[in-house]
């Protein structure tokens, strides 16, 4: 491995034109490629094999005249105070809102008259009304005028002293992404880089070739989209585990870069030692990355299984970019990458003899102020007291993780958006005017069954006209049964279920096969007594189906948002499985050895549990919320942890195999146990320092964002790097080094012989690069 990559990279650093000439056509032809590709479909949600789903896919079969993919507006209405909504003047004013809501796009459906149905759509205290207004495209395709025609009529309704809200999917999103926290992060990034390299060049080549290797990853997707159904938002996750790797590995091999110039080698041999050590270590620190996103699919959610492909693909579009477009790079400006100072004692071309004289000077004075950095004395900190660091470093991170057994997930809402929102204005004022459940209905389906079980319906979703039900409500063999009379009756028995407010009478299909009723819970959406009732329901119903050969199945966005968490929590541990197991296989082979894979296999989850305890504590419990500008603290959304796992685990092995890989490759050149984790903190502890605060930069600059969930993905990856960057990787796993000695790195005999080599230290590339040096030595002299 390490000898095909220093070839590689000394091919590109000699060819560089070509090399740059390439990737700037791979570039430009993603680019027009996205161009010219058709627009990306609409985003779709689907959970095979939930019953929300068998549900919501029932509903599409037996009411194909329902819009049920189409946009929705729940505009509330609430008359001023001391008056009544049936007020003559409050009710003229509604009315013609109403009327302005029906005319207002074109793509308005619908709209619902709240007078027409005042028991439904009006409070008991009268004071709040709704109309539903119903668009007839999906919310992703509701156009900026219909958005500026809802906001314009409810607008002049407030002009006319009511209070006038509006939610729905079909309401414009106000807490849009700003952008501000990532342009600081950038920035931040950019300062970070200038201070560990001393070079502009050398700071300026990750973030250029990070964003090439995004650009190209995005283009692909984009160009791809029509194709294998990848929506506008499944580049979402591409974009930012992109932009993190590819930073760090053009960081790492810039680093080695430096450090062999350093130690006196040709830039051409500094190149191809670079890529072929610390390239080495990018590409299985990718291929870890790559199987922590391509393991989503075990979670069995086709939308989570394309952001995590498009993700893979976009890492391995970085790891190419790290071995093949950095060296060429390099090639370009091999002298001033390095630091400024000094920078006269790596030019390749001769020296006059004032630049020599001044090289010499420069030369002494840095060998006075030679002195070991950071990084070496904090390992040989640790390594005189491994002891009291591993109990320090564990016993907090453990501390931190206690929270995390109380984790609730849940899926945003209305109700967690900004208070300044109109939607959370809409949720509050039906929460307070027909109470919490109403912002979280349940739908009932009943599909009543022939006497062979099947259907009452054909294949084309017609009924049997001739067919009539018994007394009891059930179908004689081949007719179908009267749906709404058997919804009624399972509607009764559901109501009589704890924590029902209310259930609306059943409303038949054409075919008169299918009913729907729609359950108002006593608790919010996102309650845990909401949850229970679902299952309870559910329970309920399992028993009802016997009794009236029908199947009734329970959905809803709140019933979809339960099952989505609860399918993501039974994800969660074959997920994690999966991810460590392989990760632990790669990590085997690459340094030989059982224990090391195994300490930076527990020190990744000793570190995300940290991270889950400190968001449950800010974000589910409220602790500093004000620090952190959260307006409701509640359940955890159910995508974060999986998210964060595959992420802060991408993360996590970059460091852990760049750092770990410097001292594996000094131990295989002979060094002592203790030696050789000085070396590897010599050398690679201010690199991986350095990318680890340029990505809590990044993803801190989330948490300056108006909404409470992007906070939190901000704030989760940001401390989950600071945990396993700091405290895991480079505290606890010196310290265990320290500890073990010369048994970190055992390996039996037969396991030995079975693995394959892959000599990421280096090892092979040294004695071919000193035989190389010997026969050129032998032709000079002969």
């Amino acid at each position: 491995m390490a000898t095909f990559l220093s070839k590689l990279g000394r091919l590109a650093f000699r060819r560089k034109g070509v090399t740059l000439l390439l990737w700037l056509l791979v570039f430009v032809g993603m680019g027009v490629a996205a161009s010219s590709a058709p627009a990306p479909p609409a985003d779709t949600f689907s959970m095979p094999g939930t019953e929300s789903q068998e549900a919501f896919d029932l509903l599409t079969e037996k009411f194909p005249d329902a819009s049920v993919d189409g946009a929705t507006a729940r505009v509330v209405v609430r008359a001023p105070e001391g008056t009544k909504i049936t007020t003559p003047a409050t009710r003229t004013e509604v009315e013609r809102l109403v009327t302005e809501l029906g005319v207002s796009s074109p793509q308005v459906v619908g709209v619902a008259d709240p007078y027409e149905s005042p028991g439904v759509s009006i409070s008991e205290d009268g004071t709040t009304a709704y109309t539903v207004v119903t668009y007839k495209v999906p919310a992703a395709e509701v156009d900026d005028e219909a958005h500026d025609a809802l906001d314009a009529a409810t607008e002049k309704a407030r002009e006319a002293g009511l209070t006038v809200e509006a939610g729905g999917d079909a309401v414009k999103i106000e807490q849009a992404m700003g952008g501000t926290g990532e342009q600081i992060g950038i920035l931040v990034s950019a300062f970070v880089l200038v201070l560990t390299f001393g070079s502009m060049i050398a700071a300026g080549m990750p973030l250029i070739t990070a964003l090439i290797g995004v650009g190209i990853g995005i283009s692909g997707i984009t160009a791809l989209g029509s194709t294998f159904g990848l929506s506008g938002t499944t580049s979402t996750l591409a974009m930012m585990i992109g932009l993190a790797v590819g930073i760090d590995y053009a960081l790492f091999i810039v680093s080695r870069f430096r450090a062999e110039r350093v130690e006196g080698r040709t830039p051409e041999e500094a190149a191809g030692r670079a890529v072929g050590t610390a390239g080495s270590a990018v590409v299985f620190a990718g291929l870890t990355v790559i199987v922590a996103l391509a393991g989503l699919a075990v979670v069995n959610i086709p939308m989570l299984t394309k952001m995590g492909l498009a993700a893979a693909g976009t890492v391995a579009v970085a790891v190419l970019v790290a071995i093949t477009l950095v060296p060429a790079l390099l090639g370009l400006a091999p002298v001033k990458v390095m630091a400024r100072r000094g920078r006269l004692r790596y030019a390749v071309k001769p020296l006059s003899d004032r630049q020599r004289r001044r090289a010499a000077r420069h030369e002494a004075k840095s060998a006075r102020r030679t002195r070991p950095n950071l990084g070496t004395r904090w390992a040989r900190y640790v390594l005189r007291h491994p002891v009291i660091v591993l109990l320090v470093g564990v016993i907090g991170l453990g501390t931190v993780a206690v929270p995390a057994a109380s984790l609730e997930l849940g899926l945003p809402g209305e109700g967690q958006m900004s208070t300044q929102t109109t939607q959370r204005k809409a949720y509050d004022l039906l929460s307070e005017s027909f109470g919490p459940g109403f912002n979280g209905p349940l739908t009932i389906t009943v599909q009543t069954m022939s006497a062979d079980g099947a259907g009452a319906a054909d294949g084309t979703g017609a009924a049997d006209s001739t067919g009539a039900a018994d007394s009891t409500g059930t179908a004689s063999a081949g007719t179908p049964a009267d749906a709404r009379r058997t919804g009624d009756e399972i509607g009764k028995a559901l109501a009589r279920t704890p924590g029902v407010a209310s259930v609306s009478p059943a409303t038949a299909n054409k075919a008169g096969d299918t009913a729907i009723l729609t359950v108002v819970p006593t608790t919010g959406p996102t309650e845990k007594k909401t949850e229970e009732l679902v299952h309870a329901l559910r329970d309920t119903a399992d028993d009802l189906e016997r009794s009236t050969a029908s199947r009734i199945l329970v959905t809803g966005q709140t019933a979809m948002f339960i099952d989505f968490s609860q399918t993501l929590d039974d994800a969660l541990l074959p997920y994690l499985a999966l991810v460590v197991g392989l990760a632990f296989l790669l990590l085997m082979v690459v340094f030989r050895s059982v224990l090391v894979p195994l300490k930076a296999a527990l020190g990744f989850l000793l570190s995300v549990a940290a991270a889950l305890g400190a968001v449950v504590a800010v974000f589910q419990w409220g602790w500093l919320a004000d620090v952190f500008g959260i307006d409701a603290p509640g359940p955890i959304m159910s995508t974060m942890p999986i998210f964060m796992i595959g992420v802060v685990f991408g993360l996590a092995m970059d460091y852990e195999v760049f750092l770990v890989s410097r001292m594996r490759e000094s131990y295989a050149h002979g060094a002592r146990p203790g030696e050789a984790v000085v070396d590897g903190f010599r050398y690679g502890g201010r690199v991986v320092g350095a990318a680890a605060v340029i990505m809590m930069s990044v993803f801190s600059g989330f948490i300056v964002e108006d909404n409470d969930f992007v906070k939190m993905i901000g704030f989760a990856l940001a401390i989950a790097v600071l945990f396993d960057a700091f405290v895991v990787r480079m505290a606890i796993v010196p310290a265990l080094f320290a500890l073990l000695g010369r048994s970190a790195w055992w390996l039996p005999k037969w396991l030995d012989r079975i693995l394959p080599r892959v000599d990421v230290e280096g090892e092979m590339l040294a004695g071919t690069q000193s035989a190389a040096r010997s026969r050129q030595e032998s032709t000079l002299v002969g």
